[in-house]
């Protein structure tokens, strides 16, 4: 298995997050937030979520001032772009995008997985991908009743300290979201040993889809 790094240590890297609902960042990508912005003394990340209100924008905006911490520069983005209807909404997400390409100019984008069930996960990857024509892109997952988990080929290995400080940002972070069945400290930690097994010498791992990598001689 070839092991490509994403930055040196000084090296700038510009990162964009882009999640539909409030917690969906953190689920897909947030130990790999943590890691590149422990490791990178250099790096920009602009966080946006397209969907929350109320409480929810309350737990999103203090969530990713959490997985934020180390970054030493960020931009967090809250919009309220109607949940589940991102479909109808999609003109005015289109235009947004537009208006964001133009304030910032990532080396690498994190967004939704392409053949996830949900609408408005869907909506923000195509239109990821419709927006960023020249940049990399990795697609996340989200465990969900639809079961709609694929086989991802990217993998970042995250170590004990790393991934017990992302479980415990979620549920400390979400607290409206802990009647849900679901959102449980063993589900997010299985899913992340399922996949260290799938990535080889590694106990944990979050991983990715990606569709296209240009590589450098």
């Amino acid at each position: 298995m070839l092991n490509v790094s994403l930055a040196k240590k000084k090296q700038r890297l510009h990162v964009l997050c882009l999640g539909s609902h409030s917690d969906d960042i953190e689920i897909g990508c947030g130990g790999t937030v943590l890691k590149l912005a422990g490791k990178n003394e250099n790096v920009e990340v602009w966080w946006v979520v397209f969907s929350a209100t109320g409480k929810r924008k309350e737990e999103a905006s203090k969530s990713a001032r959490s997985f934020l911490k180390s970054a030493r520069r960020k931009e967090i983005i809250i919009k309220t772009f109607r949940d589940s209807l991102f479909p109808t909404e999609s003109a005015k997400i289109k235009e947004f995008f537009e208006e964001l390409k133009q304030r910032f100019q990532p080396d690498l984008i994190f967004t939704h997985y392409r053949n996830d069930r949900h609408q408005d996960h869907r909506t923000i990857s195509d239109l990821t991908w419709n927006t960023f024509r020249n940049h990399l892109i990795l697609e996340y997952e989200v465990p969900k009743y639809d079961g709609d988990l694929g086989s991802p080929n990217v993998f970042v290995h995250l170590d004990e300290r790393v991934n017990t400080l992302k479980i415990k940002y979620i549920l400390d972070n979400f607290k409206t979201q802990r009647q849900k069945h679901w959102f449980t400290r063993d589900t997010f930690l299985s899913l992340m040993r399922l996949r260290g097994v799938e990535s080889g010498e590694s106990q944990y791992a979050e991983a990715f889809y990606c569709r296209k990598l240009v590589m450098a001689p």
